[in-house]
């Protein structure tokens, strides 16, 4: 492949810390590299000394002839004074950018909801981030730089966004280098991935899952050699200390695929241990929400929603931006009171909630994060354990150091950690998650599931992360016209019915690119095997639910009446599940 550009023995140093020391890379044509790292280890750096933008201290990039580059930062450098049609396309006549399918595109996808002739300084931060990006992408680059590139972008840009860069260039032209923590958009896009540790740079092969194979198998290997070295010390200190030589034998060590790797690791969650624990910590009733509208004076945002949470739910709502899914949230916590319908919590509902913003944390922000986890309580069981506020902050990826900061001297993702634990230690038993991952590098979010995988309560999760989505919860719901819809089929549910309102309510092409047949009857293939896998628990479900009626008291009219209830609900939902089966089964051949 052809060369596009590269770094030699590249040094780079702030002020108190090294950020890289002797890095060599490069790039060529037909390279899709995703990076990923931790917060601060100089991603963001990295960008900019590829893109021309931050000098390094010592070493050299190189560049080929000619070549162009595009970068798109964290702030954008879009003049306030520009309408949002002069951003994007420049002096272009209207008929001559009108006339170039790939540009119609692009404002299709990012910024067909933006008035066209808007003032820059008039838009909010998310419609600026899609015009700078617009703005970049109607250009014609040989490499593209994105750092955060899904920033303020839905589940259909982001799928959206992913279709543009598989297709904009061939296999063999073009660059691409992306820092983001969308793990599902490193995984359709990328075809390597670089990880920013330590001062160095250190390449993968393949996409973010890739990435995880061997980062494991590389960090068993090194454990293993440490512990070789280990057991030799031990063994040379035992002869220094006998006098005569001793032997050792060498333990032998191999990874023979990657199943090997995984074959001792317990599932994600024991979901019937959590769900005895839900029950004895919330009772059977946690919120109903009973044919719930809510306007805003004449904009009607919800109508006629029913939603019934149980103990031990682990659901995720998607909508496109302003559809209501905060306006649901407030619901279910208390914030917002329907217009019309009512909901009914449980006497035992305890709500913690972790919003989008720092709000919580400005109270506290001169005190020491020490002096704020002595106000908490002592300990907090997980996984069986009792383990300390500073105990459980280092499971979220801080270090000691961090204990002697003032927390307004935290990072933003650093806000976030300390943010959810707060949260944990108030010991609610329903928790509410929007846009956790706001700030958050890929190794806090691994760090968030794992905590999480374990937390006995019921969890409600609004998030444009599908990765996040799809790995915390059971089931997802959709915002599509004002109503609540369960999705059997997950996220490509929800895109292939977004799709379809988008055609039938504006005429418009819809966002997400229309995939090959083979692949749309693979992905089908797989829906359809999670919604029999969902029939058959919601059978056995049934089937339970019938033996605790026949053995019920029948003079208990009350009790009788809830289970019936309770059974009702089960058999709405498993005919609207066969309904989806029947469509799924259809489109999988």
């Amino acid at each position: 492949m052809a060369h596009l550009l590269g770094a030699q023995s590249v040094r780079l140093e702030y002020p108190n810390i090294v950020v890289f020391e002797d890095v060599t890379l490069g790039v060529s044509e037909g390279d899709r590299i995703g990076i990923v790292g931790r917060n601060g280890d100089g991603k963001s750096s990295l960008l900019g000394i590829l893109s021309g933008r931050v000098v390094p201290d010592e070493g050299k990039v190189t560049r080929r002839g000619g070549l162009r580059v595009g970068a798109l930062e964290q702030a954008d450098i879009l003049d306030d004074a520009s309408t949002v049609g002069h951003a994007i396309v420049g002096d272009r006549p209207d008929h001559v950018w009108a006339g170039e399918p790939r540009i119609r595109e692009i404002i299709a996808g990012l910024v067909v909801d933006v008035p066209w002739d808007a003032r820059i300084d008039t838009l909010s931060g998310g419609q600026r981030r899609r015009v700078a990006l617009a703005a970049l992408l109607v250009e014609d680059w040989d490499l593209v730089i994105l750092d955060e590139p899904t920033n303020h972008l839905d589940v259909e840009g982001v799928q959206w966004l992913a279709d543009h860069l598989r297709q904009r260039w061939t296999k063999t032209q073009g660059g691409l280098l992306v820092v983001t923590h969308d793990r599902w958009f490193l995984d359709e896009v990328c075809t390597a991935t670089w990880e920013v540790h330590d001062r160095i740079v250190e390449p993968f092969d393949g996409g973010y899952a890739a990435y995880v194979l061997q980062r494991v198998e590389r960090d068993r290997q090194n454990a293993t050699i440490e512990a070789k070295r280990q057991n030799l010390m031990r063994k040379e200190l035992a002869w220094l200390r006998r006098g005569p030589p001793a032997r050792t034998s060498k333990p032998k060590f191999r990874i023979d695929a990657a199943n090997v790797l995984i074959d001792d690791v317990p599932p994600l969650r024991d979901r019937v241990e959590l769900a005895k624990l839900a029950t004895a910590r919330l009772g059977k009733d946690v919120v109903d929400i009973e044919n719930v509208s809510v306007s805003y004076g004449e904009n009607a945002v919800l109508t006629d929603v029913t939603w019934r949470i149980g103990p031990g739910d682990r659901l995720a709502v998607l909508g496109a931006n302003g559809a209501g899914k905060s306006t649901l949230l407030g619901l279910v916590s208390g914030a917002v009171l329907p217009t019309r319908g009512r909901v009914k919590r449980g006497k035992t509902v305890r709500i913690g909630m972790l919003d989008q913003r720092f709000v919580d944390l400005e109270v506290i922000a001169d005190d020491l994060v020490r002096d704020v986890l002595a106000r908490t309580r002592t300990t907090f069981l997980i996984d069986g354990r009792d383990l300390t506020p500073a105990q459980l902050l280092e499971r979220l990826g801080f270090s000691r150091d961090h204990l002697s900061s003032r927390v307004s001297e935290l990072s933003g993702g650093q806000k976030r950690r300390l943010q959810l634990l707060l949260v944990l230690l108030d010991e609610p038993n329903v928790l509410i998650l929007d846009e956790p991952t706001n700030d958050v590098d890929t190794d806090m979010l691994t760090a968030m599931e794992d905590l999480l995988d374990s937390w006995p309560g019921t969890l409600l999760v609004v998030s444009h992360d599908r990765y996040l989505v799809e790995r915390i919860t059971d089931m997802q719901y959709a915002i599509l016209g004002g109503g609540l819809r369960h999705l059997p089929g997950g996220v490509d549910e929800y895109l292939r019915l977004r799709a379809q309102q988008t055609r039938v309510v504006t005429g418009a092409e819809p966002r997400v690119t229309t995939p090959s047949s083979a692949a749309e009857q693979r992905a089908a293939a797989k829906a359809l095997q999670a919604t029999e896998r969902k029939l058959e628990r919601l059978g056995q479900r049934v089937e339970a639910m019938h033996v605790r009626m026949a053995g019920h008291d029948p003079a208990d009219y009350l009790g009788l009446g809830r289970l019936h209830d309770e059974l009702r609900d089960l058999e709405a939902e498993v005919a609207e599940l066969e309904d989806a089966w029947l469509e799924l089964s259809e489109q999988a051949g």
